[in-house]
C-alpha cells in the first residue's frame, strides 16, 4: 500500500471514530474554552473548527498567566532616607529572609492572592521579585520597614506583609489592576458592530455559488461593470489586476489598489468610480453601489480569514456579491442573520466537465500537449522540469514565489498555440488567478508538506477542496480544451485521488478575526511596558468570540514584532511594520526588513540610492538556481519597499524609481525561469548531464535510462565504481525513476557505502527522503532532521 493511501486511510479511520474532532492539532488556536476550538484536520490539511456555543457566553475565561511578563522594579531608587531604621532599628537580613519565606509558605496568603488574580505562577514570580526588592533596596519605605521589624521581633503578625506584597505584585504585573478594561477591549463577540457605516445601509447580499469554471465570478463582475460605482475584492494581485484591465477594456474606468501599487486611470489622480483591489486593501468607509468579494471560502483561512470577514461585514455597498464554494452558503446565511440581512443564492454548474482517468501517467514519456504536472515543492518543480527537457520537450514553470509578471509570462508562453512549450510544471499556485489552457491535470503527489506553528515539518494529504480547486483548472471554458482530464503520476495514488474527489467539501463553520491597531493601542495604554508581541499574546488570550468566529494566526505578526522589538519605534509604526506581508523563510528578506525598520527609526528616508546599495543593484542574470532564488528574494524586498511606501510616503519617497528597477528585475527572473534546466545543470552538472545524454535514446524507457546512466556515472574521485548497475526493481532505481531521489541524497548514499563496503544493500535502503529533502527517515520509519 502506498504512503499516500496509508496516510489517507488513517485520517479516514480517525474521522470515523470522532468525525467532529479527529484532527491533528499541530497549529491549534484555543480561542475560548466555552466557544471555539481550532484543530487541523489531517485529511484536509486545512483548519477546521468545531463550534460549541455556551449558554453563558458572557462568562469570562481565566487569563493565560504564562503570558504575563513581570516588569522589573528598580532597587536603587532613593527611599525614606533610613527613617524606618531610625524609628526602630536596622533589619537583620537573615531574620528577614526567614520571615519572608514563612509568608510565602502560608496557604492563607496564597488563597488571598489567588482571589486577587495571582495564581500559583504569578504568586511565585511576585514573591521572588518582592523578596529581592526587600533584601536589596537601599532603604525601605518607613511603614514597610516598621512592619517587617515588628514581625521579626515578635511584635507583629506575618500576614501584615500581604498589603505591601500585593501592591508590589501589581507594580510588576500592571495587568492585574486593569483586567476588566482589558477584557472589554478584547471582546470580539459582535464584530458586525465595528462597522456602523455598513449597518446604516440596507444591503442586499447575493451569493454566487459554484465550483471552479462555473461562471460564478463572471456573473458577479457583469453586475459590477453595470453599476454606477463598485469595488472588486480579490485574494491575489493577479486577480485584482485582471479585473482592473477587464473593466477599463470594457469602457468602465477602474483604479487598481494593492498593497504595493496604486494605479489611477485619471491622469490628474482623481479616484475612479470603480476600483479593483486585494481584499486587505478594500475601504469600509467608501460608499459603493456594488461590491464583489471573490473566493469567500477563504474566510476560514487561518492567516488571512479576517480580511474576508472585514469585507463581508464592513463594506458600504447596496449590493454585496460574494463568489465561492457552495460549502460556504449556509455559513454566510448564518453570518448575515446577525446583521439582519438576507442572502440570495445563485447556483452555477461547471461549464466544461472534467473526467478522472482510470490510468496513471506513470512515465514522463507519456506526457501530451496541454498537460500540467502539479507538485507541492520547488525541488519537485526543478527535478521534473529537468527530466522533461531532457526528453527534448519545452515546459513552462509556475510556483508561488515567482513575481506576478513572471507567472503571467510563463502562463502566456504555455497558452500560446504557436509556442513550442506545451507542458506546464506548477505548484498549487495555479489554483486561482491565472487563465491556463490545460487539458490534463497530473498530480505528481497527493501529500503536501506544511510547517506548523512550531516550525516543524509535517506531510498531509490534500483536502477535497484543494483537490477540486486544482483539478478544476483542466478544461477551462475560456481555453481551447472544452473538456478536462485529471489523473496522477503514480498508479498507487489514483485510487486515493478518486476517493478524495468522491467526498463533498466540508461546510465552512467559522470566520477569522484579527486585533486592530486601535485595539492594540488601547492595550498598550494599560500595559505601557509590554512588548508588541506580548500585547498581542495577551489580547488573544483574553479575547472572547462567539461561536462563529476564531482569532486568526498571529505567529507571523509576532515573528516580525520580536525581530524589531529592540528598535525604537512608536507603537502605531511598529504595528504597521509587523503587518507587512513578507516571507519569513527568506533570510535576505528578513535582514532587509530589519534594516528598513532601523533606518526608519533614525528618521532617515530610505532613498533610491540607499535601496540600490542594499540590494547591490544592478544585478546580473542568474547563472544557477541559487542566483535565481536570490533574485526572487530581492524582488520581495522591493515589494516590501513599495508596500511601506504607501504607508510612510515621506520615509520611502522613491517609489517610481524602485518600481522601474523591479520591472527590470522581473525580466531577469523571467530569463532565469525560461532557462531553468540550464540553471539546474550549472548548480549540479552531475545530475543533468547524464539525463540529457541518455534522454535521446528512444529504445528504452527514459526513466530506466536516467537511472542506469546516473548509477553508472556515480563514482568516487579515485575512479572506484560506487554502485553496480542496479535492476529497475531496486530501491535506488525506483527513487531515481520516480524523481524522489536528489543529488544530496545520492552523495549521502555514496559516503555511507564508502564507510562500509561490506553493507551495500543496507546503505542503499537505510535512508529515504521526502520531496523537499528537509527530513530523512531511518530504517524504522521514524523521522529525523536532516543535517545540512
Amino acid at each position: 500500500m502506498s504512503a499516500n493511501r496509508s496516510l489517507y486511510l488513517l485520517s479516514r479511520l480517525r474521522r470515523h471514530f470522532n468525525p467532529r474532532t479527529a484532527r491533528i492539532t499541530a497549529s491549534s488556536c484555543h480561542v475560548s474554552p466555552e466557544t471555539v476550538f481550532l484543530h487541523k484536520e489531517q485529511r484536509a490539511g486545512s483548519m477546521v473548527c468545531s463550534r460549541n456555543v455556551s449558554s453563558n457566553s458572557s462568562s469570562a475565561k481565566p487569563p493565560d498567566t504564562s503570558l504575563f511578563v513581570p516588569v522589573s522594579v528598580k532597587t536603587d531608587v532613593p527611599g525614606d532616607g533610613g527613617v524606618g531604621a531610625e524609628l526602630t532599628q536596622p533589619l537583620d537580613k537573615n531574620e528577614l529572609l526567614k520571615t519572608l519565606n514563612k509568608f510565602y509558605k502560608r496557604k492563607e496568603m496564597q488563597k488571598l492572592a489567588a482571589d486577587g488574580g495571582l495564581d500559583a505562577r504569578l504568586f511565585h514570580q511576585a514573591f521572588i521579585s518582592f523578596r529581592r526588592y526587600v533584601l536589596e533596596v537601599g532603604s525601605l519605605p518607613a511603614d514597610l520597614h516598621i512592619i517587617l521589624s515588628d514581625i521579626c521581633y515578635g511584635a507583629g503578625h506575618i500576614d501584615d506583609i500581604y498589603p505591601y506584597f500585593f501592591a508590589h505584585a501589581k507594580k510588576i504585573f500592571p495587568m492585574l489592576d486593569c483586567m476588566d478594561d482589558l477584557r472589554k477591549i478584547s471582546d470580539l463577540r459582535v464584530p458586525a458592530n465595528w462597522y456602523p457605516e455598513a449597518r446604516a445601509v440596507q444591503r442586499k447580499v447575493v451569493f454566487h455559488a459554484g465550483p471552479t469554471n462555473s461562471g460564478k465570478t463572471y456573473h458577479a463582475i457583469q453586475r459590477f461593470l453595470a453599476a454606477k460605482s463598485g469595488v472588486y475584492c480579490g485574494p491575489l494581485k493577479l486577480l485584482a489586476h485582471e479585473i482592473f484591465e477587464k473593466s477599463n477594456s470594457a469602457g468602465v474606468q477602474c483604479d487598481l489598489v494593492t498593497g504595493e501599487e496604486r494605479t489611477f486611470v485619471d491622469s490628474e489622480g482623481r479616484v475612479a468610480s470603480h476600483v479593483a483591489c486585494t481584499i486587505e486593501m478594500c475601504s469600509v468607509t467608501t460608499p459603493y453601489e456594488v461590491a464583489v468579494i471573490d473566493e469567500i471560502q477563504m474566510i476560514r483561512d487561518l492567516s488571512r480569514g479576517w480580511a474576508w470577514t472585514r469585507a463581508l461585514l464592513g463594506l458600504c455597498a447596496e449590493e454585496i456579491h460574494v463568489c465561492g464554494e457552495p460549502a460556504a452558503v449556509e455559513f454566510i446565511r448564518e453570518l448575515m442573520f446577525t446583521t439582519g440581512e438576507e442572502v440570495e443564492v445563485h447556483t452555477y454548474q461547471r461549464l466544461t466537465p472534467f473526467t478522472v482517468l482510470d490510468y496513471a501517467v506513470e512515465s514522463l514519456d507519456n506526457l501530451r500537449p496541454g498537460d500540467c504536472i502539479v507538485c507541492f515543492s520547488k525541488n519537485d518543480i526543478y527535478s521534473i522540469s529537468r527530466q522533461i527537457e531532457a526528453r527534448g520537450l519545452e515546459c513552462a514553470v509556475i510556483y508561488g514565489s515567482l513575481p506576478p509578471g513572471t507567472k503571467l509570462s510563463q502562463a502566456k508562453k504555455f497558452n500560446d498555440p504557436d509556442d513550442p512549450c506545451k507542458i506546464l510544471v506548477a505548484t498549487d499556485a495555479i489554483g486561482m488567478g491565472l487563465n491556463l489552457s490545460i487539458k490534463r491535470i497530473i498530480f505528481n503527489t497527493l501529500v503536501k508538506p506544511n510547517v506548523n506553528e512550531k516550525g516543524e515539518k509535517q506531510i498531509e494529504t490534500i483536502s477535497t477542496s484543494q483537490a477540486l480547486q486544482i483539478a478544476g483548472r483542466a478544461g477551462r471554458f475560456s481555453s481551447k480544451f472544452r473538456e478536462g482530464e485529471v489523473t496522477t503520476m503514480h498508479r498507487d495514488d489514483l485510487s486515493v485521488l478518486k476517493e478524495i474527489l468522491s467526498f463533498s467539501v466540508e461546510p465552512i463553520e467559522f470566520a477569522g478575526l484579527h486585533p486592530t491597531a486601535e485595539q492594540i493601542e488601547m492595550f498598550a495604554y494599560h500595559l505601557p511596558d509590554a512588548s508588541l508581541s506580548n500585547l498581542v499574546d495577551i489580547f488573544v488570550s483574553l479575547s472572547q468570540v462567539d461561536g462563529m468566529y476564531f482569532v486568526c494566526n498571529i505567529e507571523d505578526f509576532k515573528f516580525l514584532a520580536d525581530m524589531i522589538q529592540h528598535i525604537p519605534l512608536n507603537l502605531r509604526s511598529r504595528y504597521v511594520f509587523c503587518t507587512a506581508p513578507i516571507n519569513k523563510k527568506q533570510p535576505f528578506v528578513c535582514t532587509s526588513f530589519l534594516k528598513f525598520a532601523r533606518q526608519f527609526s533614525r528618521d532617515e528616508p530610505l532613498t533610491f540610492e540607499w535601496i540600490c546599495r542594499h540590494v547591490s543593484w544592478p544585478l546580473a542574470a542568474p547563472k544557477n538556481i541559487k542566483d535565481l532564488v536570490h533574485l526572487e528574494a530581492v524582488h520581495d524586498v522591493l515589494d516590501l519597499y513599495l508596500w511601506l511606501s504607501y504607508r510612510f510616503m515621506d520615509m520611502f519617497p522613491d517609489t517610481a524609481a524602485v518600481r522601474k528597477i523591479q520591472q527590470e528585475l522581473d525580466d531577469l527572473i523571467q530569463q532565469g525561469v525560461q532557462n531553468i534546466t540550464r540553471l539546474i545543470r550549472a548548480t549540479d552538472p552531475s545530475i543533468t548531464g547524464p539525463l540529457q545524454a541518455q534522454g535521446s535514446r528512444r529504445g528504452q524507457t527514459d526513466q530506466q535510462a536516467a537511472s542506469r546512466n546516473y548509477v553508472l556515472n556515480t563514482r568516487s574521485r579515485r575512479g572506484q565504481k560506487v554502485f553496480e548497475e542496479m535492476p529497475d526493481k531496486s530501491l535506488t532505481g525506483r527513487l531515481v525513476r520516480d524523481g524522489l531521489i536528489t543529488a544530496d541524497m545520492l552523495r549521502q548514499l555514496q559516503r555511507e557505502w564508502l564507510e562500509d563496503k561490506n553493507h551495500k544493500s543496507t546503505s542503499s535502503s537505510a535512508l529515504y527522503t521526502d520531496d523537499n529533502t528537509d527530513y530523512t527517515f531511518n530504517n524504522k520509519g521514524k523521522k529525523k532532521k536532516k543535517k545540512k
